[in-house]
């Protein structure tokens, strides 16, 4: 049997993450299929337009076998961090295939970069980019020397630079993308999530666009007024991902951002990208601390956040031979503590409360 992982963030749940469970059924028909899920903030510093729950749920009853928690100490983070954790995850639950959308659907151009970024002498050509003034992501292309620039080619890069450095026995399969991410003006069947949430802050109807699902609203206003407050009587300094410099920019043009969007281009530059700034922004919220950054080394835990009948025998299979712990609500984890402080705004945000949910620790049943 084949085991297949996946690695999604579902914001929100649309056609193109049927389809792709679709054809990962058309193409292995005897396998199981373990999704690694993101919560409420995400890898780029969105905020989930669906609950963990709610994602966890359509995962379910669209075909996923079983549901694991990606915690949001990882989720947050950067694209490398992001993916070494999924993957982490997805080898200890002896996944031997990980399925990932792509634009150039070209596994040996991706494998062939990913040694090349291991190389020693990558991290020189990248500073040597820097030093010349362009951003992190224009830097890695061009000490990368590759035409990989879009964002499922470049997580999926991630991904098998995970599986190479740790030598996972798990192979990289690709799913041709069939829209582009910055895309915000199609209306086929099948769009991007961008274009789905562009729609959406429009007042268009989305609904032909996803199977299902409950659209959470995001209280803007008060996400931004809470921002504004750490900034303007904290020592962000301290937060994780806010480096030396930033910290006084930040000060110098808070009090001038009507909204997020604002405040954002207000700091970008050429050094800070759009999602390295609002990455660092869901940190402060958070109030993530440089200190605890030691946990970014390992998964703690592995949670359970869903299963199918043939999920559920699957774990128990593995029950007794898991190098990751499974997780127990009584023990104490550090990411743990972040993923109920992040419960806790995101149920301040949308005025939804998920607590129930997270601390309950409950496995969702796949519904009849």
């Amino acid at each position: 049997m084949e085991v297949i992982g996946l690695i999604a963030e579902y914001n929100p749940f649309h056609n193109g993450h049927l389809y792709q469970i679709e054809m990962i059924k058309k193409r292995y028909p005897d396998s199981l299929i373990i999704l690694i899920l993101n919560g409420y903030f995400l890898e780029r510093g969105h905020i989930s337009l669906e609950s963990k729950e709610e994602k966890t749920r359509l995962a379910l009853k669209y075909g996923i076998d079983l549901v694991i928690e990606l915690p949001f100490i990882f989720g947050s983070n950067s694209a490398d961090i992001f993916a070494s954790a999924s993957l982490e995850l997805l080898n200890a639950l002896k996944v031997n295939k990980i399925v990932f959308g792509s634009e150039s659907d070209d596994v040996k151009t991706l494998k062939d970069a990913a040694l090349k970024q291991l190389d020693k002498s990558f991290e020189d050509d990248v500073k040597k980019y820097l030093d010349m003034g362009y951003n992190y992501p224009t830097a890695l292309n061009k000490a990368n020397d590759t035409s990989i620039r879009d964002p499922n080619d470049l997580l999926g890069l991630s991904y098998i630079k995970a599986i190479i450095q740790n030598n996972y026995p798990i192979e990289p399969i690709t799913i041709k993308r069939t829209n582009s991410y910055h895309d915000t003006a199609s209306n086929e069947d099948i769009i991007s999530a961008s274009n789905i949430r562009h729609k959406l802050k429009e007042g268009i109807d989305i609904t032909p666009y996803i199977p299902e699902g409950n659209i959470e609203t995001i209280d803007e206003e008060l996400l931004l007024n809470i921002i504004k407050y750490r900034i303007n009587t904290d020592d962000i300094s301290k937060y994780l991902s806010v480096d030396e410099g930033i910290d006084n920019r930040l000060k110098r043009v808070i009090d001038d951002a009507k909204d997020l969007d604002e405040l954002v281009n207000l700091v970008k530059s050429k050094r800070y990208t759009y999602n390295r700034i609002m990455r660092m922004l869901i940190h402060i919220l958070l109030g993530v601390t440089k200190e605890d950054k030691e946990i970014l080394k390992h998964n703690e835990y592995l949670r359970i956040l869903g299963f199918n009948d043939k999920g559920s025998k699957y774990i128990r299979s593995l029950k007794s031979n898991l190098s990751i712990p499974l997780f127990q609500n009584k023990q104490y984890y550090l990411s743990r503590e972040y993923e109920l402080r992040a419960a806790k705004i995101y149920s301040m945000l949308t005025h939804h409360d998920v607590l129930k949910f997270e601390r309950q620790n409950k496995p969702l049943k796949k519904e009849d």
